[in-house]
């Protein structure tokens, strides 16, 4: 396992493989700073600070993660300074392939955070529109009053595809994709769950008919959108969207909490809800782009981080492509969790604070939906230690 600290200095190769085996920090001879090609300029850290608020995040992250117990990576940064990172496991458990800060890892749902990214840099293009009927752009869309919004914020009603097509009456079970998933929309036209827009119902197929969206408007493939649109401006040099006959033999791969390795299945080429894998490192220079005015318009970015459900009293609610818990206070938190096979994930956005929190694991595991809980380490959060967050 390796912790990443910012203040002391690179250890030589021999010995940086001897401190691995004993679980100590290898060092770096500056500050982590990831640098956004959307630059902000942010408040600097004084070393006091950078050095206060690690020793507490490692305090956080032993507590949770005992030895040898962290199959991913888990990064704290504040204004683009990291101020805790480590990485530990095996990406690979029959070749011994360590995880590294540059190791890809399935982000599960987190994905849905960059989809809507690319959904709202159309929308901020003038290509589409946040109200615009879903079936004005996919005409086989069989649900008139569903617009493109009500797939970002989860008011759609749609039932789930991992359902209806777990069904053999409906489907054969051989790799599904998403034009299979409109194509059966249309074909069986499913009940909704609710009316569209009354509530929130959380469901994967809004986002997998977003893929599609994105696909119709760029007229390029999902894959290539994604990389030319969001991951290459961003420099997310180790960030892709999975193509399971190309990558299934190269990435990560997914393990239960036992160490048992979690095979693919005919869900895994479904994409735009799941199925992009990237790095902590990665997913900060994407966090820190969303400060940026020239990354999406500042009118467009408040209605991204505001709520859309309020049928029930909560501090739970749901933005464009982001998780919310607001209080009355005023404080909110944003984040977005994962689970896909054994893959787990969590990204935490404190924008009042300027904070991001990033944990991946490929080995299935509650412990990074627990990061959100450093949030109070920042401000004034009323978190409870002892409430657990669900993973969705």
């Amino acid at each position: 396992m390796r912790f990443l600290r910012p203040s002391l200095y690179i250890l030589p190769l021999l010995l940086l493989s001897s401190c691995k085996k004993e679980d100590k920090h290898i060092a770096e001879n500056t500050p982590i700073e990831i640098v956004s090609p959307f630059h902000v300029d942010f408040n600097a850290l004084s070393d006091k600070y950078i050095k206060q608020k690690g020793n507490k995040i490692e305090h956080f992250y032993n507590k949770n993660w005992p030895k040898d117990d962290l199959s991913g990576g888990f990064l704290i940064a504040k204004n683009g300074k990291v101020l805790f990172e480590t990485y530990g496991g095996l990406s690979n458990r029959k070749d011994k392939t360590e995880i590294t800060a540059d190791t890809p890892i399935h982000i599960a749902s987190v994905s849905k955070v960059l989809t809507a990214a690319l959904v709202l840099k159309l929308v901020d293009g003038k290509q589409l529109e946040l109200d615009q009927k879903v079936n004005s752009i996919l005409p086989e869309f069989p649900y008139e009053e569903i617009t493109v919004k009500m797939l970002l914020n989860h008011r759609s009603g749609l039932p789930n595809y991992a359902y209806f097509s777990d069904d053999r009456a409906i489907w054969d079970r051989s790799m599904l994709h998403n034009q299979d998933i409109l194509n059966l929309l249309a074909q069986h036209k499913f009940n909704l769950y609710f009316k569209p827009d009354k509530k929130f119902g959380y469901c994967n197929t809004n986002y997998a008919i977003l893929a599609l969206i994105i696909e119709k408007v760029t007229e390029m493939n999902y894959r290539d959108a994604m990389k030319k649109m969001i991951f290459d401006p961003l420099d997310m040099k180790n960030t892709f969207v999975f193509d399971y006959e190309k990558d299934k033999d190269k990435v990560s791969l997914s393990y239960k909490g036992n160490g048992v390795l979690y095979g693919f299945d005919f869900l895994d080429d479904v994409y735009g809800d799941k199925n992009i894998y990237s790095t902590p490192r990665d997913l900060l220079k994407f966090d820190l782009a969303t400060y940026s005015d020239k990354f999406i318009d500042p009118k467009l970015k408040k209605q991204v981080f505001q709520g859309y459900s309020y049928e029930h009293k909560g501090v739970k609610n749901y933005g464009l492509g982001i998780r919310l818990h607001e209080w009355e206070t005023g404080e909110k938190v944003f984040y977005h969790n994962g689970w896909w096979h054994g893959n787990t994930s969590s990204y935490v956005t404190l924008k009042q604070d300027t904070v991001t929190m990033i944990a991946l694991s490929n080995k299935f595991s509650y412990k990074p939906y627990k990061t959100w809980k450093l949030s109070p380490l920042f401000g004034k959060y009323p978190i409870k230690e002892d409430k657990d967050d669900a993973p969705e």
